[in-house]
């Protein structure tokens, strides 16, 4: 196995709507390899989240592992690590919250993006079998932000204000200063 690199933006396979995934293809030698690279590259970035695009791979699959526990988002629930086949999400409520995103292929920047806080996730496992997930919250969130790779956008493309968009290193001095949508 190997740590793939992280293509960043730019690159255009970050802009690509990935091709779905056949479930024949799941037990294949390049999916199975592409899995454990994914989990590998994930570990050693830091990241709860990685979809395959990130690594230059246009297919509908994605990882994410979050910890759980505090965070500068308040106390999240954790996930051990899954993996995402051809997922889709559903919004069960339209009610948002913004939150301080930042992205593995956008080094560096932190942007204020309002999601809807209800999604239903449904998606295959890497056996090919399906199964689904009702979130909430910061969590909603995460799922919303790595799928949205699978289909070519990046959190960027959600700012609503490009005010709300800083360095990492600026964002605890001017968050309180930010206009924030209502």
């Amino acid at each position: 196995m190997a740590i793939r690199e992280i293509i960043r933006m730019g690159h255009p396979t970050l802009r690509k709507v990935a091709r779905a995934l056949h479930p024949e293809e799941l037990n294949s030698d390049p999916i199975q390899n592409l899995v454990a690279d994914m989990v590998e590259t994930l570990q050693d970035s830091g990241g709860i989240g990685l979809a395959a695009p990130q690594v230059n791979e246009s297919v509908r699959l994605a990882i994410i592992d979050m910890p759980g526990g505090p965070s500068r988002y308040g106390e999240i629930p954790s996930l051990p690590l899954t993996v995402f086949v051809n997922p889709v999400i559903e919004v069960l409520e339209d009610e948002t919250a913004g939150y301080w995103e930042g992205c593995l292929s956008i080094p560096g920047l932190r942007g204020l993006v309002e999601r809807p806080q209800h999604v239903r996730v449904v998606s295959l496992d890497l056996e090919g079998q399906p199964f689904q997930l009702e979130l909430t919250g910061f969590t909603a969130t995460v799922f919303q932000h790595e799928f949205d790779h699978l289909d070519g956008r990046l959190y960027v493309d959600h700012i609503r204000d490009m005010r709300n968009l800083v360095f990492e290193d600026m964002l605890d001095s001017v968050s309180g200063d930010l206009d924030l949508p209502d």
